[in-house]
């Protein structure tokens, strides 16, 4: 199977800065540049060094890149200010990586927050400014194989992204057609925080549940009982945006428990997979999000709360805030 190249028009090629050499960053970054954008990936450690010496690989279910030479570096000073930043870290790594990109930035660069959360923008406006700041969402199913070596095992590659107020801009369709061009589906939408918790009431509660019984969707969905417990999840996320105004449509639970049908039995969450590895996660910014924001609004969060107390002792190990060993 192949992507289909979409035919546009574009005015210029584009200056891209990934800041997030991880399975997103990587497979999206490496995507625009097949199509002669000046992309750079600002990396650090063993990714850094196999980007510099044997440049990037995604093995995709649909069509392969091999890339022998990319820009890597761990020095944004080095790339200067750029058109697009994608901003890939994970959500506990954004106050630290915001810091280190400002040299990315000048007063026409659009951040693009790619994180499975919904308070990037946010954060990340407080430090540059709501005219750089997009909201952002992305779908696929990417992990990191090796250094250097991303695999696309699921979910047809998605973005979405615009101004969270609404607004046009030349810049922001420019980069759209950047995307249909490497045969990416990417959508301005009207609302993009909508597109954004669209995303979060699916992988808020398959994450927390997948990360608690180390089960994939496949065994999560067909299981009557986690199959409840992961429905009442995704409700209760749904509640959470409703009462913070977010316009979710009144199908949104239906659609989302109707995708998670779709997926691959196989597949697991990132965060799920972060959890088993003994690896920090992004548990505070999807489950445990849900619940204080849940509280912020006198939203109860039932579900949500279980799978977040039940997962703080890890989160809280892989921080290095309790040491346990298991006997």
């Amino acid at each position: 199977m192949s992507l289909e190249r979409k035919t546009t028009i574009r005015n210029e090629l584009v200056k891209i800065a990934v800041v997030g050499a991880g399975a997103v960053g990587c497979y999206f970054g490496g995507r625009l540049a097949t199509d002669g954008n000046d992309v750079a990936f600002i990396a650090r450690g063993d990714t850094l060094k196999s980007l510099r010496a044997d440049g990037l690989r995604i093995d995709s279910i649909f069509e392969d890149v091999i890339l022998p030479h990319v820009v890597a570096t761990d020095e944004p000073a080095t790339v200067g200010p750029v058109d697009v930043v994608l901003f890939t870290v994970k959500s506990w790594q954004v106050p630290d990586a915001a810091e280190m990109m400002r040299p990315l930035v000048d007063s026409h660069t659009l951040i693009v927050p790619l994180q499975n959360g919904v308070n990037s923008p946010q954060q990340l406006a407080e430090r540059f400014g709501e005219d750089n700041v997009l909201g952002g969402m992305c779908k696929i199913g990417s992990r990191v194989v090796s250094a250097g070596r991303i695999e696309h095992f699921a979910i047809e590659p998605s973005v979405a992204f615009g101004y969270p107020d609404g607004r046009r801009s030349g810049a922001v369709e420019e980069l759209r057609n950047a995307f249909l061009a490497v045969g990416v589906a990417a959508e301005v939408p009207a609302d993009v925080t909508v597109r954004m918790w669209e995303k979060f009431v699916l992988i808020a509660p398959w994450s927390g549940l997948g990360a608690v019984t180390r089960a994939p969707i496949g065994v999560l969905r067909d299981l009557a009982e986690t199959r409840a417990m992961l429905v009442a999840a995704i409700e209760e996320v749904v509640a959470v945006a409703r009462s913070r105004k977010v316009q979710l449509a009144d199908d949104i639970a239906a659609r989302t428990v109707s995708f998670i049908d779709s997926v691959a039995a196989g597949a697991t969450a990132s965060m799920q997979r972060d959890v088993e590895a003994g690896k920090r996660s992004e548990l505070m910014a999807q489950t445990g999000a849900v619940v204080r924001m849940g509280a912020e609004v006198g939203c109860p969060t039932p579900v949500n709360r279980f799978l977040m107390h039940s997962l703080l002792p890890l989160e809280l190990q892989a921080q290095g805030d309790v040491t346990f060993e298991l006997v």
